[in-house]
């Protein structure tokens, strides 16, 4: 119980952290943007990559990313305890990569590429495992977010399709090459046969 709550502290210190940083982005006239969004194929912006998930280009659009983060990262967090770390960093590093090397030129900023690998994630990973609790979570994201994949299409002005292509593309393939199989929760003081 302590893990969970811990990694729960973690989610909402990172949801924190955006709002934080939308913040100074705010006052600061979105500067932050242009000096560390993602920029395709440019050297100075492949610290995107990385910076691209913490940046938004308004507080409608942090407001649009919220909930998702919360309740996709509070499914990730539940079911992928072992491999969050890992996850996270494939999602954000190929995801962003592919941005970086095929995105339109233009400068890529927001959390959506990462909600898009959790979604991509957490339904492949459903499919992979075919656990009752992963699959479970693949009915929950799907009947919430199902929706999504229509954001994986070129057409919105101002919308890094992009992002969100190549973060659920690579958020599957951590659900392919990812083990991160649902344990029950050990049981302290029992002998185990």
């Amino acid at each position: 119980m302590h893990a969970f709550l811990r990694r729960a502290a973690a989610l909402a210190a990172f949801v924190a952290l955006l709002w934080a940083i939308q913040i100074v982005n705010w006052i600061l006239g979105y500067g932050l943007n242009p000096a560390f969004g993602l920029v395709p194929r440019h050297v100075t912006g492949m610290d995107g990559i990385v910076a691209m998930p913490l940046l938004h280009g308004s507080f409608a659009h942090l407001i649009a990313n919220t909930p998702p983060l919360l309740v996709m990262g509070g499914l990730l967090m539940a079911t992928a305890t072992r491999a969050l770390l890992a996850v996270n960093m494939m999602v954000v590093a190929l995801g962003g990569g592919l941005v970086w090397i095929l995105g339109s030129p233009a400068i890529h900023v927001g959390a959506s590429g990462l909600i898009f690998g959790w979604f991509g994630f957490l339904i492949a990973r459903g499919l992979v495992d075919r656990s009752p609790v992963t699959l479970g979570a693949t009915v929950v994201i799907g009947g919430l977010y199902g929706s999504l994949l229509w954001g994986v299409l070129p057409g919105q002005p101002g919308v890094s399709w992009e992002a969100h292509l190549f973060g659920a593309l690579a958020g599957v393939a951590a659900a392919l090459l990812i083990r991160s199989p649902v344990h029950a929760p050990r049981l302290r003081g029992v002998d185990r046969p």
